[in-house]
């Protein structure tokens, strides 16, 4: 099963963040939280998440797969060097990077989304160089793109099977009686 780190800071998407966080926790998947500001995060509405991880003790080394919600976050996580040399160290690696709504946009804009199947916030999409999808969730080798808040139960549940496989996935989407995808 693979360790997930999410980065939060203020602005960030409540139910991506909170949302997909509880259905990989359903899943029995370790999910540590870090701050980008190295402090609490205030989300878009107001949901205040406390003794969140400081972003500068995070050692990608100890993490399988990196969840980026949305939300007017993006723009601080864009325009932090350390989020996009973070990003970097995860694709080069291999290894899973999961973001939704906004979030793919900061993966478009470092090349990653060429030559690839993605989804993102609609209004959001530029030409990145790959092929854009009206999927809600939407998983092209190592990356897990998700379309919006509304998206983020089947958002959850990609990251989910990425992350603990297709059984364990199915069998906590069946605890919660979810009959989407």
């Amino acid at each position: 099963m693979k360790k997930i780190c999410m980065i939060v800071t203020d602005g960030f998407e409540e139910i991506e963040a909170v949302g997909t966080f509880a259905i990989l926790r359903r899943g029995g998947v370790t999910v540590d939280i870090y701050s980008l500001l190295d402090k609490d995060a205030t989300g878009r509405f107001g949901l205040t998440c406390t003794k969140l991880l400081p972003f500068s003790k995070l050692d990608a080394a100890q993490y399988d797969l990196l969840v980026i919600p949305g939300g007017a976050q993006y723009k601080a996580l864009e325009a932090s060097p350390e989020v996009h040399a973070l990003i970097k160290q995860f694709m080069d690696a291999g290894k899973t990077v999961a973001a939704i709504c906004a979030g793919p946009t900061i993966l478009g804009h470092d090349g990653y989304l060429k030559g690839r199947r993605y989804t993102c916030f609609t209004s959001m999409n530029e030409d990145f160089g790959g092929t854009y999808c009206e999927d809600y969730a939407v998983k092209d080798g190592n990356i897990i793109s998700g379309k919006s808040a509304a998206a983020t139960i089947d958002f959850a549940f990609l990251v989910l099977e990425d992350a603990a496989g297709k059984t364990v996935a199915d069998q906590t989407k069946k605890a919660i009686y979810y009959k989407g995808n």
